[in-house]
């Protein structure tokens, strides 16, 4: 499973956001909007998976170069193995389902791509402990412990690769913090028999949760009108047309949770909010949101609005 409830949350106030600026009344083209910048994260996913295995190509073919230099040294005719022969890589390689998607998707890139290859690999062999390897046999353990060292060192990090992604696709540069996390975390767990779950994950814990972004983004926007009326008289010192527009999304989103999807805890909405604001909006988002839906939780509590289901969820 890839995408978390905070990331749908994310994903559903991208979608409100670029449904207000386009001054649509139809919400088809958003809800397919919604949907797309949900799955694009999954092509991030494979696409990074995918460069592992061009590194590896391109330091095979680097190596081949060097050996065959009319006066090479001995650090030419023994360049570091540890990519080229590496047991982790070989895994990720050989998966077939893998290859399949791939293939599929067309997001075998990096051929075409290769300047961002050839950054990355220039970049690795610089490094001390990428040279410390070039007449060593690992084991597997090795191998794994410095791919994701190289992943977190040299690939996450690279400030060309993330200018590449940005061109290549606007909605990645969110998903990439969360990708990265995500591949170091399948990385440290992934072996023979796990390979394919983990290369080619489920995009959704469940329905539930892919449902839960469409209706969250359907009643927050065809109830906008009412969700503004909640707004309203809440915000004392700010007008409303002051109020930063992701703050309002974040607000409007954080009302149609508390009455229209009862099985989610009031806090668990709450704190949701928070974090998104914390990541997206203003410095001080956090205190006002966090003010105005308290007290609309108190309020709708009070008056029994809320309807929620089971316990601990008011």
């Amino acid at each position: 499973m890839m995408l978390t409830r905070r990331h749908i949350r994310v994903k559903v106030m991208q979608a409100i956001y670029a449904f207000n600026q386009s001054k649509e009344d139809k919400l088809d083209g958003s809800e397919k909007f919604l949907r797309y910048n949900m799955k694009q994260m999954l092509d991030l996913y494979l696409l990074l998976f995918q460069l592992l295995i061009a590194l590896r190509d391109f330091a095979e073919q680097y190596n081949l170069k060097l050996q065959k230099k009319m006066l090479a040294t001995y650090e030419d005719k023994n360049p570091s193995q540890i990519l080229v022969t590496n047991k982790l890589i070989k895994i990720i390689a050989s998966n077939p389902f893998f290859n399949e998607v791939i293939k599929n998707k067309k997001l075998d890139v990096w051929d075409i791509d290769s300047e961002y290859v050839t950054i990355l690999f220039n970049e690795l062999k610089e490094k001390e402990w990428y040279k410390v390897f070039n007449v060593k046999e690992t084991t597997f353990q090795e191998d794994k412990n410095f791919v994701i060292k190289l992943y977190k060192e040299v690939i996450a990090p690279n400030e060309k690769l993330y200018d590449y992604l940005e061109d290549k696709r606007l909605t990645w540069l969110d998903d990439f913090p969360l990708v990265n996390t995500l591949i170091v975390k399948s990385l440290e767990k992934l072996s023979p028999q796990n390979a394919t779950a983990l290369l080619v994950p489920e995009l959704f814990k469940n329905n539930d949760d892919e449902a839960f972004a469409i209706q969250l983004f359907r009643k927050t926007v065809l109830k906008e009108d009412f969700l503004l009326q909640e707004i309203d008289g809440k915000t004392p010192n700010w007008d409303k047309d002051r109020i930063a527009d992701l703050d309002l999304i974040i607000l409007k989103m954080g009302i149609a949770e508390f009455l229209y999807f009862p099985t989610i805890p009031v806090r668990v909405t709450i704190n949701e909010c928070l974090e998104v604001a914390k990541e997206y909006s203003t410095p001080k988002s956090n205190v006002f949101i966090n003010g105005i839906l308290d007290k609309l939780s108190k309020e709708y509590a009070k008056k029994g609005k809320l309807n929620k289901k089971g316990r601990g969820l008011q």
